[in-house]
Parts: structure tokens; C-alpha cells; sequence
């Protein structure tokens, strides 16, 4: 084989590389990465029922404190990250006793999927919280996202649901919008189809370090 041959077929390898997997069923790629099941909601079980009814109301009762007090933010794509903090006080009115998630190793992390496990009759259960709008719930904006971890937060094989809320701008305050709500959205999320895009990466390390990094052209005190 010829070097042009050998970087000809190199090439080729990398463009099936970056080419996105499209509509994935959700479910598969959780237990492909976890071993754990991303249990169906059935509308005809009972305890199933109940719970919804309860993930209903604490729907109500958190949408009615974010319109109390309003969340302020500078940015609308930074609301979201004030939402789960509302849903969380009105679970605990519930008795549904909301955690963060952990790990197989039994670390919780704030950060990453799913943003709660919640527990109903003994049994755990994911929530993630979410916002929308009327102008981009439509588009193709990028909206749910997850990447692989050494310690996935998924070790239950449960239900997963979302939260969301639709939020509009309200007024001002000072320098910041103020945001409320006036519609919720409680989702399953087993039928979801998602997409993979690969990404290319570096570290620090290799960025600044002359070896095997990028080409330091010049450098000087400020």
C-alpha cells in the first residue's frame, strides 16, 4: 500500500468517524451505557397513575412559586439553570425526597444527567428539569443532552421523566429580566430518539506545552 493509498483510507476512516448517528432510541442508548432499563410508563398501572398525579401537582405548586418570586436572569438560555431548585421544594412537599444522583461509586454530582432522583412507595425514580418557550419549542434547537461518564448517573433501572416549563419575559428588575410560567410539560422519555455528533478534543497540556501541542509563536508580559 502507498502512503497516498494508506492516508486516502486514514481519511476515509475519519469522515465515517464524524458522520452523526441520527434518532437512536433513548432507551438503548441508556442501557448500552449503564446496563440499567428505562422502564416504559404505563398508563394503565396503578401505582404508575398515582405517581403522575403527584409529579402533577408538584408541577402546579412549583410553577406557582417561580410566578411568586419570579426568576431573575440576565441571559433567557440561563433560566433552566434556576428551575430545579422550585421543583425540588415543592417534591419535598410531596414526600418525594429529591437527591442528587449518584454514580456507582456513590458520589453525587450536580452537573450532567439526570439532574434528580426522586423516590415514590421506596422506589427511585429520574427527573430532569427543563424550560421552553413558544418560539423555539418548534425548532431544531438543541434542547436535551447527555454525554458518557466513567460514573454515569443512571444506576436504577426506573422511570425517566422530564419537567419543563414554558416561561415568558414578565418585566425587569434592575438589570435582569424577570421570568414566569404558565404552562408545564411532563414527558417519559423512553420513546425519545436521540442524535450522536463525535467531537474532536485537547487538554491544556498538550494546548501549551510545545510537545505536541500548537505552534507557540510568541509570548510576553502584559
Amino acid at each position: 500500500m502507498t502512503d497516498k493509498d494508506y492516508i486516502g483510507r486514514l481519511e476515509n476512516v475519519v469522515r465515517q468517524m464524524l458522520t452523526p448517528l441520527k434518532d437512536i432510541p433513548f432507551n438503548l442508548v441508556i442501557e448500552s451505557l449503564t446496563g440499567r432499563k428505562v422502564i416504559p410508563f404505563n398508563f394503565e398501572d396503578s401505582n404508575d397513575s398515582e405517581l403522575l398525579n403527584i409529579l402533577r401537582e408538584v408541577a402546579v405548586v412549583g410553577g406557582g412559586e417561580i410566578n411568586k418570586y419570579g426568576i431573575e436572569s440576565k441571559r433567557p438560555n440561563e433560566v433552566g439553570n434556576y428551575i430545579e431548585a422550585f421543583v425540588k421544594t415543592a417534591m419535598r412537599q410531596f414526600s418525594l425526597n429529591p437527591e442528587i444522583p449518584a454514580g456507582e461509586t456513590g458520589r453525587k454530582k450536580a452537573t450532567g444527567y439526570p439532574d434528580i432522583v426522586f423516590f415514590f412507595k421506596g422506589k427511585p425514580y429520574y427527573l430532569e428539569c427543563k424550560t421552553y418557550n413558544l418560539v423555539n419549542i418548534s425548532t431544531t434547537q438543541r434542547s436535551f443532552y447527555f454525554s458518557p461518564s466513567d460514573d454515569f448517573k443512571v444506576i436504577y433501572d426506573t422511570h425517566h421523566f422530564i419537567l419543563s416549563y414554558e416561561m415568558f419575559l414578565d418585566g425587569r428588575r434592575g438589570d435582569k429580566n424577570v421570568y414566569k410560567c404558565n404552562h408545564y410539560k411532563i414527558l417519559s422519555l423512553e420513546a425519545l430518539s436521540v442524535d450522536v455528533k463525535y467531537e474532536f478534543n485537547s487538554d491544556n497540556k498538550r494546548l501549551y506545552s510545545g510537545e505536541n501541542g500548537a505552534l507557540l509563536l510568541d509570548e510576553g508580559d502584559c
